[in-house]
């Protein structure tokens, strides 16, 4: 009996001792996540995805210590409709976002739709949203309505302003609905986003929280504060990349202070591509400079058109434990996949009372599986210009004469576009064709909304 007695008491000393051991209390625990967003940041403006002279140490080793993704793509090719995708896991006609907003827009994101803050806050996650916004800023369409705690940034691009815009409303910066500061001190913003992110970990570094960081930047007009001023052999956009650099290896530092860095997903990628095709409005006066704008690398376009460089960014994920490090995959996903993974790694449920666009990618992000995302759809505003399944891309765009330009790429081995296959593979491209239509036509069909803006 005695024996028997001293058995129990082992192994009720053993279900101690295991039950204290570090991290073990906190494998169920829904993990931290931090979505870092910039603002038309070219797909070969890292050092990790090639950029000779910009230097982004964080971010490699961000990219090293998790998986980079070298075929993401936004829903779109401009700033509205992409960030409504990436919090809906919707394309944007589906959410009656498919164009850019401007100041004296009065929609936005509508209040039906459910946001990646919102159901992570059903979840029992704390939410804050950090940045650039640009989903409409009247008050049904303000973040603190869509799901997050706490807003802190600007409600629209940071050249939503004279001379550049044609509006009478200031370009403020806002916490929550209180206008902060006016006009603007740009030369600081990534900074100051940074400190509020910062402060929203500490506070809440028991979890489980979302902090969403938009950047305002490399969107022109780029500023950049005196300590980073002319420290890029990149030249002043080369300030501006490396300041958020530094402000992710900031956000990364503290996440390993605070010991939560392995229940902490951190997704880093860009809005769309770079804005190499400005308008002549941009250069009212000598602030912007054509030069002000990233690199796509290898790709054909960027920001505003269906080519590759309008929609393909730079992506990294990072989970330490959960996320292997030292991946790199070409296999496509897009930002509507963020949606449905950041819900399904929480153990919150997706909505079912609507189409999701998305996929749950983490068995893929570890490594475990190929990507469920074969097909992706290039929408320019309101219009269906390609298709890309597997490898295959088709794109077709009116000219102005009327008669459509109808092209095919395969983009294994010709990323940048430069040899339209369609006279060699008609049988290809007419397979794609018709799949495009369908997948619009349905598309179409499904939408919700009486009229998109």
């Amino acid at each position: 009996m005695r024996n028997l007695q001293n058995i129990g008491l082992a192994v009720l000393a053993l279900i101690f001792i295991l039950s204290c051991q570090p991290g073990k209390q906190q494998e169920n625990r829904p993990p931290n996540v931090i979505v870092l967003l910039a603002d038309d940041m070219g797909y070969g403006d890292l050092g990790c995805y090639g950029h000779p002279t910009i230097r982004t140490p964080n971010l490699d080793r961000m990219a090293a210590e998790g998986i980079r993704l070298t075929s993401f793509y936004m829903g779109a090719s401009i700033c509205t409709p992409s960030r409504a995708a990436l919090l809906t896991g919707r394309y944007p006609l589906r959410t009656g976002l498919p164009n850019v907003l401007l100041p004296e827009s009065n929609h936005g994101l509508p209040v039906d739709e459910i946001t990646l803050g919102e159901a992570l806050k059903e979840a029992g996650y704390r939410t804050m949203y950090i940045g650039k916004w640009h989903l409409g800023d009247r008050e049904q369409y303000h973040p603190l309505r869509h799901g997050f705690d706490d807003y802190y940034g600007l409600l629209y691009s940071n050249d939503m302003m004279p001379p550049w815009v044609d509006t009478q409303k200031p370009l403020a910066l806002f916490h929550g609905y209180e206008e902060m500061e006016y006009p603007v001190q740009q030369q600081t913003l990534t900074e100051r986003y940074t400190t509020w992110g910062m402060d929203f970990i500490r506070q809440h570094k028991d979890g489980p929280f979302l902090l969403y960081l938009a950047y305002s930047m490399p969107h022109v007009p780029i500023f950049a504060s005196e300590r980073f001023t002319g420290t890029s052999r990149a030249g002043l956009y080369g300030d501006v990349v490396e300041t958020i650099d530094w402000s992710v290896g900031q956000l990364l530092a503290q996440l390993r202070e605070l010991g939560i860095d392995d229940r902490t997903l951190v997704v880093f990628t860009s809005d769309n591509g770079p804005w190499q095709n400005m308008p002549q409005r941009m250069f009212s006066n000598d602030t912007i400079q054509p030069w002000h704008c990233g690199s796509s690398g290898p790709l054909r376009g960027s920001k505003g058109d269906t080519y590759e460089g309008g929609s393909r960014v730079p992506a990294i994920f990072r989970w330490p434990g959960t996320i292997p490090g030292g991946q790199v995959s070409a296999d496509m996903a897009t930002a509507m996949d963020l949606f449905p993974t950041l819900l399904n790694a929480a153990g919150a449920p997706l909505p079912e009372d609507r189409v999701l666009d998305g996929h749950d990618m983490l068995p893929f992000l570890q490594g475990e599986a190929p990507s469920p995302t074969g097909t992706y759809l290039y929408y320019l505003r309101w219009e269906l210009q390609g298709i890309r399944v597997g490898s295959w891309k088709y794109r077709m765009v009116p000219s102005a004469s009327g008669q459509a330009s109808e092209e095919l790429y395969e983009l294994e081995s010709d990323p940048g576009e430069q040899f339209n296959r369609i006279g060699e593979q008609p049988t290809k491209a007419a397979e794609l064709k018709a799949h495009m239509i369908q997948e619009d036509e349905k598309l179409r069909r499904s939408i919700p909304h009486s009229e998109t803006y």
